[in-house]
């Protein structure tokens, strides 16, 4: 590769990484005002409804408003939910361990697929920006097996320690010739590693047809 190619390359590699950021900022920012704004307007909705309820009387009028009731009940609910697409609140409050255990169980039970969840001590040194990254790659990668793999089980793997973090997601399902050109230059594939580059680190996946998937993302801390 030509020195010109090589700088193209890492000139596109850093622009990736900034949209990448500058992207996420914006989620926090949205899921801020859905949870502040929009949720001080619903919550207030809710306790004007309370009034009403008590002072008028009537069973069609009670009704009505048992109605309305369930439809604040929704808009809340799909707040809770939009908000925690944006920005996973267990990341922020809990850390990259809890949040990635809570999201895929709770994912991979939606579908009905056994999980087995193995998060190592480590990491501690995780910035946010490191965090939400690998978060999301777990993100896309489930997503994938969701999709694709007609997979049973997924396994997450966790380890690491203050100067480096891995993290391995693997299925038992159908996989594919990870060699061939529509797979290496798919948008799901290139975003990952883009967001693992971004961060000094790099991303590997090896498949086989009828033998399942390991997607592995490793990205060093001391940088951080």
């Amino acid at each position: 590769m030509s020195k010109q190619s090589e700088d193209r390359e890492r000139d596109l590699s850093a622009l990736s990484h900034h949209l990448q950021a500058l992207s996420e900022r914006e989620k926090w920012e949205l899921a801020r005002k859905l949870h502040d704004e929009l949720g001080g307007l619903l919550t207030a909705a809710k306790m004007d409804l309370s009034w009403l309820q008590s002072r008028l009387e009537g069973a069609p009028i009670q009704e009505r408003l048992a109605q309305l009731g369930s439809v604040l009940d929704e808009a809340m609910d799909l707040k809770r939910r939009v908000v925690e697409e944006l920005r996973p609140s267990l990341l922020d409050h809990f850390g990259l361990p809890t949040a990635l255990r809570a999201y895929v169980e709770s994912t991979c039970g939606k579908e009905g697929l056994s999980t087995q969840v193995d998060l190592v001590h480590g990491c501690e040194s995780m910035s946010k920006e490191t965090s939400i990254a690998l978060f999301r790659i777990v993100q896309e990668g489930l997503a994938n097996i969701i999709r694709h793999a007609h997979a049973r089980t997924v396994k997450l793997d966790m380890h690491g320690d203050e100067g480096s973090c891995v993290i391995s997601l693997t299925d038992d399902g159908r996989g594919f010739d990870a060699d061939s050109a529509e797979f290496r230059w798919s948008h799901g594939l290139m975003g990952m590693r883009q967001r693992a580059e971004g961060l000094g680190g790099h991303l590997e996946v090896k498949s086989r047809v009828g033998v399942g998937t390991t997607l592995s993302v490793a990205v060093p801390l001391s940088r951080q």
